[in-house]
């Protein structure tokens, strides 16, 4: 199943991308990604594994050259923030990135962070 959220289409360095189009895709093993298209491949990804139909552990994020400084990675975790809430999930940030982002933020998200 891919869902999709917003379609504001931008250009960034002469790459078509789709700013804030986020695509889910969730398989039937309990693996996912949110991801950002350009052209024809993944711009921006992060992919996660669901446990125990309980908890979302995010794995890895990574963003090309082309989206850095635009808050791509941003926009992926405040996409897998709202699937998780929406399922009654907590998530558990293995990825660096994911982490840091949940401990300088640690109020905004204390409701999913399964510490």
């Amino acid at each position: 199943m891919v869902d999709l959220i917003n379609k504001k289409i931008i250009l960034v360095n002469s790459v078509k991308i789709a700013q804030m189009q986020i695509q889910h895709e969730e398989k039937a093993d309990g693996k996912g990604s949110f991801y950002i298209m350009g052209d024809d491949k993944p711009l921006a990804e992060m992919t996660y594994t669901i446990a125990n139909n309980k908890l979302m552990i995010i794995q890895h994020t990574e963003v090309a050259d082309v989206l850095q400084g635009k808050h791509a990675g941003h926009q992926l975790i405040d996409a897998g923030v709202s699937y998780a809430r929406e399922k009654g999930l907590k998530i558990f940030p293995l990825c660096p990135f994911v982490k840091s982002v949940f401990t300088k933020n640690e109020a905004q998200y204390k409701d999913v962070w399964n510490k």
